[in-house]
């Protein structure tokens, strides 16, 4: 008996595609919300930003003298300084792709630009905040290569940093309004009544940070009762007169054993030394130099035509970037043909792709790598700070490119492009107002 069946005829099967597009994973952008907003920089004046701060004068040391006037006091000023740089990026579509393509090309490349902004605001400010200079390590450790298993996010550490910034009057949101704050004690405020007024500082920390901070037995007795008293995005809650707000796209920095390099001659390395490398694994989304190799066993080059070689992994979802010195703390990046070949880096030895041999010819730019954790360790950063920390600095506004019409360089309208800028820069207004809580997890942030 002849049966026909659906095998014989997938010539003739109509593929279904989904109207609706799958959505994306969520970014909690939290960093950029908490800056203050500088007037800017006005246009033809440049591209830096610099705010002023004049300082307490000192208290006198003892009473006037009858009818001698005293010295007086010179006036003196602090000065901080912001750059002001250019970012933007693109998307391109051809004519054809979007004439043939189901979904809205031009109308989803608008949507992932204005996603793509709003990220590299939110990357760019933590950034900026890791130069930060007031460090903690959890359980008083020294440095960040210095934590242990187990050293992860604890009252006391929160304590302390409270504490230090109280110490050094860091302004607090909801409150220290007069900088010489003198309050009534027999004066009713309206703190005493809401809670979401009281004065506080802002946490922000990772995911993986708030689960370890979660565990402490009067955390957890602490936000089992304020769980209603929101007040900022993605806000875990508060905390010792600390509101956390936690997100997904805080920094971390794993410690990875080290990549070793093998002197040649293929380069301009001039002088007969022993060089050492670090290398750093940036991911391809956020591009943080989230993976840290301790630094390698020296290699000893002899010039003048001196190189180094080395042997990326083939980690899938990674860049990497070499340094190299003649100390055990390389402060440049290498040169090397294999670096880009356009931007403000072109030919150091960064965005490398994996599974490559790279040829380091000569020092590069001075640039500092991350400090490593202990091999197999991943740190968080937690930033604690007062209001007035850090500023938006602007030189041109935000703006966003919209091409579908044909012109000189594209005259037969075969191309669609939609694109943004903005011309700005973070300034840390004062350090002293914010400090950085650094520690490993109890947690994974797989499933493993």
């Amino acid at each position: 008996m002849a049966t026909n069946q659906a095998s014989q005829f997938q010539a003739d099967i109509e593929g279904y595609i989904a109207d609706k597009t799958l959505p994306l994973a969520r970014r909690q952008l939290v960093a950029f919300q908490f800056a203050d907003k500088s007037e800017g920089i006005p246009k033809g004046r440049g591209v830096n930003y610099t705010a002023t701060r004049y300082q307490r004068l000192p208290l006198p040391f003892a009473p006037l003298s009858e009818g001698v006037p005293p010295i007086g006091e010179t006036m003196t000023i602090q000065q901080v300084t912001a750059t002001a740089l250019q970012w933007g990026d693109k998307v391109t579509i051809t004519d054809v792709a979007e004439m043939t393509i189901k979904h809205p090309l031009f109308k989803k490349a608008t949507e992932l630009v204005a996603l793509q902004l709003a990220e590299t605001l939110e990357r760019n400010t933590f950034n900026a905040l890791m130069g930060g200079t007031q460090v903690n390590y959890v359980n008083s450790r020294g440095s960040r290569g210095a934590l242990v298993a187990g050293d992860v996010l604890d009252g006391q550490t929160v304590i302390r940093t409270d504490m230090a910034l109280e110490t050094l009057g860091a302004p607090r949101w909801m409150g220290d309004e007069m900088t010489d704050t003198k309050i009534d004690a027999g004066a009713p405020t309206k703190a005493s009544s809401d809670p979401r007024s009281m004065p506080h500082y802002v946490a922000i920390c990772h995911h993986a940070v708030v689960a370890d901070f979660r565990q402490q037995s009067d955390v957890k007795l602490a936000w089992t009762y304020s769980d209603l008293n929101r007040l900022y995005n993605y806000e875990a809650g508060e905390w010792s007169g600390i509101r956390f707000c936690k997100t997904n796209m805080v920094p971390s920095f794993t410690g990875v054993a080290q990549i070793n390099g093998t002197a040649g001659t293929a380069g301009n390395l001039a002088t007969n030394s022993t060089y050492y490398i670090i290398v750093t694994a940036s991911d391809t989304q956020n591009q943080y130099e989230s993976r840290i190799y301790q630094v390698s066993t020296a290699a000893n080059v002899t010039g003048p035509n001196g190189s180094v070689s080395v042997v990326l992994p083939a980690l899938v979802g990674f860049t990497f970037n070499i340094y190299i010195g003649t100390t055990t703390s390389p402060a440049q990046l290498g040169l090397t043909a294999a670096g880009p070949t356009t931007g403000p880096y072109i030919g150091q030895a960064v965005q490398l792709a994996p599974g490559q041999t790279v040829i380091i010819t000569g020092l590069g730019m001075t640039q500092v790598p991350p400090a490593a954790p202990a091999t197999g360790l991943t740190v968080y950063p937690t930033f604690i700070m007062g209001r007035g920390a850090y500023a938006q600095v602007e030189l041109d506004n935000v703006k966003f490119t919209y091409l579908k019409n044909a012109d000189k360089s594209d005259p037969l309208n075969q191309l669609r492009i939609v694109g943004w800028k903005a011309f700005y820069g973070t300034l840390l207004s004062n350090v002293q107002f914010m400090a950085r809580i650094e520690s490993v997890s109890a947690y994974s942030t797989s499933f493993g």
